[in-house]
């Protein structure tokens, strides 16, 4: 028998994928790449092309792909049981170890997804506060829930604190429940805050949205305002969970909320998230000390998966030892000033945003300070560069570069070879 060649596999691929997905893909990312293989920083593609990888698979891979230690726990776990539903020691372990990491966590629910996470969340704050809405801040991502997608990225832009929904099937009476506030307006925040108080649930942001820095003072202003309400406080840290620091964005911009959502780097690379807060606000899901009716019930098959939470521990293990953040934050920081030293000598209005695990370029000028002001940017010229680098062996979202552990000053290099020739490439009234 003929073996068949990686590109003719590869096209085979694409046409399975175009018959049994819509759209030909799994609704995260373009149809044309196919991955096979993940080591360290790099991955490879099924006709063997390789990449250096800031996409991460969205951000789990803090570490980089296929870890020994995380390899190595996993390959141990797996011949004693890959799920059970009921209480696992590993899962235990890890809620123990999030808890010792994370300012604001006293016990932790676990869940299968950062949609997950953030769904409960919401949901144990209005079942704790026993108030019906949500405040949520535009431009702010909080997982695949009606309530999540509200005026994430809306089309029109509304009068705040209207909620534009991002899809259909949403019905419209969750518009009424959710209220949104510009990020990163300070007063006009706590306006809606205060004069909406009795209605309100709890409050939900990302520290970091996006790419997005909160302004000095912003995380304590909405933290004071909500704590003397008594209003629980949520910060979504599904992204910046145990990047930005082993604390968290919290323990990185020094405020502590009352409830976090974490997702991503917890699993390791495999579907884990939670949720976790005061012990207080986390014994809703207790009906022993709350009550038949204040009991929220929490069921999930998958929670708590012995074989993520190992890989998860293992992580964490390795992002522990000493010199872990200082070394990713150099690499990244080395990135961030060499891309905006090319958009200069470019002369493009461009800017890197965000923090050094964590950025991108924004194609406009100005402050970008929210959502309204990231989508002044040039859309196609984000996606000209976008095709360029990948053209050149980058791999990176549409709007992210996600800093690894396993990135090196050689990788850095190249992409900004890469990068220095999609600015060369750009047409000349972009330049």
């Amino acid at each position: 028998m003929t073996s068949i060649p990686p590109f003719s596999e590869e096209q085979e691929l694409l046409a399975l994928a175009k018959r049994v997905l819509p759209g030909g893909h799994f609704g995260n990312f373009p149809a044309e790449i196919i991955l096979r293989e993940g080591r360290g920083a790099h991955v490879w593609d099924v006709s063997g092309r390789e990449y250096i990888d800031y996409l991460l698979g969205s951000g789990p891979m803090y570490v980089g792909h296929n870890h020994p230690k995380v390899t190595e726990a996993v390959l141990a776990q797996v011949p004693k049981g890959t799920t059970f539903f009921a209480n696992n020691e590993h899962g235990i372990r890890l809620a123990a170890a999030i808890a010792d990491a994370m300012p604001c966590v006293e016990q932790v629910r676990f869940v299968s997804s950062g949609s997950e996470a953030d769904l409960y969340a919401m949901r144990l704050a209005r079942a704790y506060r026993q108030r019906p809405k949500i405040v949520k801040f535009e431009g702010g991502y909080h997982g695949m829930s009606d309530w999540g997608l509200m005026s994430l990225a809306p089309k029109r832009l509304a009068n705040f604190p209207e909620a534009v929904p991002d899809t259909p099937g949403i019905p419209e009476s969750v518009r009424a429940e959710v209220l949104v506030a510009p990020f990163n307006d300070t007063e006009a925040a706590a306006r809606l805050i205060e004069a909406r108080h009795d209605e309100i649930g709890g409050v939900i942001l990302e520290p970091f949205q996006r790419l997005i820095p909160p302004k000095p003072s912003f995380l304590q202003a909405i933290r004071d305002v909500t704590a003397r309400l008594g209003i629980p406080l949520i910060f979504d840290e599904v992204v910046t969970g145990f990047r930005f620091a082993y604390g968290g964005a919290q323990e990185y911009y020094g405020v502590t909320p009352d409830i976090c959502t974490m997702g991503k780097i917890i699993g390791g690379g495999f579907p884990l998230a939670a949720l976790g807060g005061r012990a207080n606000i986390m014994a809703q899901f207790d009906k022993a000390a709350v009550g038949e009716d204040r009991f929220l019930t929490q069921i999930g098959t998958l929670s708590g998966n012995p074989v993520a939470s190992v890989a998860g521990l293992a992580t964490m293990e390795v992002l522990h030892e000493p010199g872990t953040y200082e070394r990713i934050f150099t690499t990244g920081r080395s990135l961030m000033e060499g891309l905006t030293g090319l958009i200069h000598e470019a002369g493009i209005p461009a800017q890197v945003v965000g923090e050094p695990p964590l950025f991108d370029v924004v194609y406009a000028s100005g402050d970008i300070r929210d959502y309204r002001s990231v989508i002044r940017q040039d859309a196609a010229m984000q996606k000209h560069v976008n095709g360029v680098l990948r053209g050149r062996g980058i791999l990176k979202g549409e709007s992210k570069f996600y800093m690894s552990l396993a990135h090196s000053a050689a990788d850095v290099a190249v992409t900004l070879d890469a990068f220095r020739a999609a600015m060369k490439s750009l047409p000349a009234k972009a330049a």
